[in-house]
């Protein structure tokens, strides 16, 4: 396993996260787990939310540095094209104005809570990510926030355009 891909090993990924890791697409990816290549995330108790832990993420590095499958099989992965675009974390600094937030704003007025304001994201933001949420997916942030405040108030405007 090389120096990167063992910096990027943590207590839990995401499945999306473990088929980065793994070079291959969150659908290819779904494919060999389902074929039985790779092993099946495990689901968290609570939010029923699939993750790799550090222990099967090394299984599945594994698999792909061998390209033999968990199942006994052989498999054969295709190198990836020259022209593809490997995503970049967002290194895009928060405006000190208090718009860091405007992105998930707009994800949320996008799926219908039109009433929503600046402040309700920014306490939302605080209260579910008390560590900061620069290291989470935006989109995870939206879900998360989205089902916080349809579970908190369900006064807020959702859908009445």
């Amino acid at each position: 396993m090389s120096a990167s891909v063992q910096d990027q090993m943590r207590c839990a990924v995401s499945v999306k996260d473990m088929a980065t890791m793994c070079g291959l697409s969150r659908q290819r990816f779904a494919q060999l787990v389902r074929a039985g290549v790779f092993p099946a995330p495990l689901y968290d108790v609570v939010t029923h939310r699939p993750f790799y832990p550090e222990d099967l993420q090394t299984v599945c590095l594994e698999v792909r540095r061998r390209n033999f499958g968990i199942n006994g099989k052989a498999v054969l992965f295709y190198a990836r094209r020259a022209g593809t675009v490997t995503p970049v974390a967002n290194t895009r600094k928060q405006s000190p104005n208090g718009d860091q937030h405007s992105e998930i704003l707009v994800g949320l007025k996008a799926l219908g809570l039109t009433a929503i304001t600046a402040t309700q994201v920014a306490e939302a933001v605080r209260e579910l990510f008390p560590s900061g949420a620069a290291s989470t997916d935006q989109s995870d942030v939206v879900r998360a926030i989205f089902l916080h405040l349809r579970r908190k108030n369900s006064g807020i405007n959702v859908g009445n355009k």
